[in-house]
């Protein structure tokens, strides 16, 4: 897209890579998980700058075109850091933070920490604390499972068999999706994905040591529920109803501890702004 200004962002860590499509009312702040970076939001971001509004994607430390400095210590309280270090940067005031899957914790404890700058919360296919039936990918389970940290740094270390583990999720995740979908995720996705990893320095470093702490995260927000109950900040969950692991029970469960929760299911899957990105994008524009 023309217009887009790229800025590096100096963080405590290193500096991070972060796009910004002009328009104006509150931006929206984008949040990537892992394995991805910000491009995840390419198919959506047309439709809310069509629709007169500011949008801006950050690649989190570690990721993407962020830096990957060697020896650097990966957390999520790292990328609420990332978070705040980028609207003092671009001196944002009230903001809309979008949380996609790991990206989901850091839009929420913002919106908890910092309440008078966040005017609303956009979660697709996040988690945050426990949840009835809570399911992660098995290529999560196998690097946030603490016993199997010795196989998961197996696998990095062999980039075949790494390559293999990423094929055998992606054939997982794309098992019931549309013929469309399937496409699209060939096209940005799985390209997305790898380039993340082939990269040098790679982004195996921060994944590894992100979904490390997963499950002592999820503890965390756990704690945090009440504190998550009492908040007024608004939250948006627009979610992909055919992902078959943050399926929309675990969004049902999430929606009734929030006291200005909005649930919306599409027909998507994990990646409700790929698969449904006008549908998405039509739902963010009213907030």
């Amino acid at each position: 897209m023309t217009g887009v200004t790229e800025h590096r962002v100096p963080s405590a860590g290193g500096t991070l890579s972060v796009r910004d499509y002009p328009g104006s009312g509150p931006a929206f702040v984008m949040l990537h998980g892992f394995p991805d970076h910000g491009h995840i939001y390419d198919d959506l971001i047309p439709h809310l700058v069509a629709g007169g509004r500011r949008a801006i994607t950050i690649d989190f430390l570690g990721f993407g075109a962020s830096d990957k400095p060697a020896g650097a210590h990966y957390s999520f309280a790292q990328q609420r850091g990332d978070v705040a270090a980028v609207l003092d940067a671009l001196h944002l005031d009230r903001v809309v933070l979008v949380g996609h899957d790991a990206g989901g914790p850091a839009a929420l404890n913002m919106a908890l920490l910092h309440p008078e700058r966040v005017a609303s919360v956009v979660l697709m296919n996040a988690f945050y604390g426990e949840a009835p039936g809570l399911l992660v990918p098995e290529l999560i389970e196998i690097f946030s499972h603490k016993p199997l940290q010795a196989l998961a740094q197996h696998f990095l270390a062999s980039p075949a068999q790494f390559a293999w583990l990423l094929d055998f999720q992606r054939r997982l995740l794309l098992a019931d999706a549309s013929p469309s979908g399937q496409r699209r995720y060939q096209e940005l996705l799985g390209p997305l994905i790898d380039d993340n990893f082939r990269q040098t320095p790679s982004a195996a470093s921060a994944f590894a040591q992100m979904t490390a702490q997963l499950q002592d995260e999820i503890a965390a927000n756990t704690a945090r529920i009440l504190t998550l109950r009492r908040s007024e900040v608004p939250v948006a969950l627009i979610w992909g109803r055919n992902d078959p692991y943050l399926h929309l029970s675990t969004a049902a469960f999430l929606q009734s501890q929030l006291r200005h929760g909005v649930l919306h299911a599409l027909d998507a899957g994990h990646w409700p702004q790929i698969d449904a990105a006008e549908d998405a994008a039509r739902i963010m524009l009213a907030l």
